[in-house]
């Protein structure tokens, strides 16, 4: 179990392992040793072999977890392990051969069992042998005061990884399982957008710029799978990756320091995030956690003002628990796999060229009605592990990118934005471009830093001509296309997150959202912004104007990064701005747990 844990602390920590990981790791595992030599007479090799298979397999899912999200896993990320199956790909391109080795003892006394199987009931009886009681008493005594000594101090640290790695990850399981009472919520009455407003230090203009500029207008929201904004404008050996995309981001508004905001719960989230401007839960995917209440959205707002709502993607509805959320946001309808069918397959369903070509007829349906509307379409052809097929390869890389994340990586955006200017052009040619409010963003990183090998983030160097950081992993491009916009091919550079878009598009709509809560702002109508962070990053971390800043048991020993391309003002993140952060989590938590349930009132 020692040897375990060295494999799992020289993977997800920064400093590897110690001579620290023995007091912090053991004092655990003797403890459930210790209570099956003193509870347990009968089946005790059982018991001991199935303890070392739940430890070993909790250090392996900490291991392979870390490597896509760069945290660490709990029991609520491990209750729904059957997503796993889906996304099968990615996490075997995750496993390197030696991660094995975790099991390597289990398998062999499993194997030596099956074969000595006549002498299984002598080895049963050697093992049922009553241990000195006292001695077994002692020692768990003495485990249980180092676990306490290991947890207890460490418990008020914000920084999941810092905790883990102070308390011990067994210990920090077990902590977290534990520990798992809900935080008191704030009251209902408490939540006002007028103390948001003042959380985020913005109030909005009495006369907002572009207010009504696309009024009457379609709105087409299209999620871009794993799409990261130094994508734009790259050439590699003189070839320009994402063409199709450059041209938009030329000739219309481009936001090029916006983030994500997702969790677990990945692209489903952003669906959320972006539907509701409100942020992701604190444990598990917002699908999951909040799919079951009556929330304020985009989709109920517009249909107010008249409008036909639709979503469309190619996978089952069921992934993620998708029909309950937009149940739950209130889309008119949904397109999934049973509609676009298993044609040119790629990952989890038809290619993104098939999503385009029969999302263009149905708009085309929707477009000859008498109302407008709102539709949000998810590309999925550039998901992880981005081993798209050999004949959607529309670029040839130089051989330094063979056989890389990197390479499959950027092959796959290749083929993405080849699919998006046919759609690009199919709109065009219908007459729906012109009507249409047209907004673009990627949906979450796409090349996890934990995730590249040495060659690989030397290539991220290249592309960057600088270390590949954290704040650039998570800078997504945005792109909205307005026709009603008088000074099109502007470079927004102020900060802005997906919780943005629901009041950035219902401002250019004309739609006013003072009657609906929303954590996010009108980008076009502010300049300063605080983006709290979840998941991806440890708790308590945020984006402000200027900085990423990553929580340490605190803000004091908290770490700062400056955005790239932002001129430092001196105005770095600030202790006021951690707080703020913290309690805007605090507020969007409480406010949805305090909203109805749909079902219950679907029921009535």
């Amino acid at each position: 179990m020692l040897l375990k844990s060295y494999l799992a602390w020289s993977v997800v920590f920064e400093d590897g392992s110690s001579w620290t990981t023995l007091l912090k790791e053991i004092p655990f595992v003797l403890i459930v040793f210790c209570l099956i030599e003193w509870l347990s007479s009968k089946r005790k090799l059982l018991y001991y072999m199935l303890s070392n298979l739940l430890m070993t397999s909790i250090l392996f899912a900490v291991i392979m977890y870390y490597k896509y999200y760069g945290v660490i896993v709990t029991y609520f990320a491990l209750a729904q392990v059957n997503q796993v199956t889906e996304v099968k790909s990615s996490v075997f391109s995750l496993l390197a051969p030696y991660y094995l080795f975790i099991y390597t003892d289990v398998v062999v006394i499993a194997a030596l069992l099956i074969v000595r199987r006549k002498k299984l009931h002598q080895i049963n009886q050697l093992f049922a042998r009553k241990a000195n009681q006292r001695f077994v008493l002692s020692l768990l005594s003495l485990s249980v005061a180092f676990c306490l000594f290991n947890v207890l101090p460490n418990r008020a640290s914000m920084n999941e990884i810092v905790k883990a790695e102070q308390m011990g990850i067994l210990n920090y399981e077990a902590y977290a399982f534990f520990a798992s009472k809900e935080d008191d919520l704030v009251p209902a009455e408490e939540i006002t957008q007028e103390k948001i407003q003042s959380l985020k230090q913005t109030q909005p203009p009495a006369e907002p710029a572009l207010f009504g500029s696309a009024k009457g207008k379609n709105l087409i929201i299209i999620q871009m799978e794993s799409m990261q904004n130094f994508l734009v404008d790259l050439k590699i050996d003189g070839q320009e990756i994402t063409p199709n995309f450059n041209q938009l981001v030329k000739e219309n508004s481009y936001f090029n320091h916006f983030y994500q905001q997702v969790g677990q719960g990945n692209t489903s989230d952003a669906e959320y995030v972006v539907n509701t401007s409100m942020y992701i839960p604190a444990h598990g995917a917002a699908t999951q956690m909040y799919a079951g209440k009556e929330l304020p959205s985009l989709p109920k707002l517009l249909r107010a003002s008249g409008y036909d709502t639709a979503t469309f993607h190619t996978n089952s509805v069921e992934f993620w628990n998708r029909e309950e959320l937009y149940k739950a946001v209130g889309f008119d309808r949904y397109y999934d796999k049973a509609f676009f069918g298993d044609e040119d397959s790629v990952f989890f369903g038809s290619s993104d060229e098939i999503l385009y070509k029969k999302t263009a007829e149905e708009l085309s349906k929707m477009e000859a009605a008498e109302e407008p509307f709102y539709t949000q379409i998810i590309s999925m052809s550039a998901h992880h592990p981005y081993s798209i097929p050999q004949e959607k390869h529309m670029i040839a890389l130089p051989e330094r990118f063979d056989h890389t994340l990197v390479g499959d990586y950027i092959t796959a955006q290749n083929y993405a934005d080849y699919a998006l200017g046919q759609f690009v052009a199919d709109l065009k040619a219908r007459g729906i471009w012109d009507n249409s409010v047209i907004v673009l963003y990627g949906d979450h990183l796409g090349l996890p830093i934990y995730s590249l090998n040495s060659h690989e983030k030397d290539l991220m160097t290249e592309i960057y001509g600088r270390e590949y950081t954290n704040q650039d992993m998570m800078n997504i491009p945005f792109v909205v296309v307005n026709p009603g916009d008088l000074s099109p091919g502007r470079l927004y550079e102020q900060l802005g997150g997906q919780v943005d878009i629901l009041p950035t598009v219902a401002n250019l709509l004309g739609v006013s959202v003072g009657d609906q809560i929303h954590f996010g702002q009108d980008l076009f109508n502010q300049t300063y912004n605080l983006l709290p962070q979840r998941y991806y990053l440890p708790t308590g971390s945020f984006l402000s104007s200027e900085e990423l800043f990553v929580s340490g048991s605190g803000y004091d020993d908290g770490k700062h990064y400056p955005l790239a391309g932002k001129i430092s003002t001196g105005k770095g993140a600030s202790a006021e701005e951690y707080d703020q952060a913290l309690q805007l989590l605090k507020l969007s938590d409480s406010y949805v747990e305090h909203l109805p349930d749909w079902s219950k009132n679907e029921q009535k």
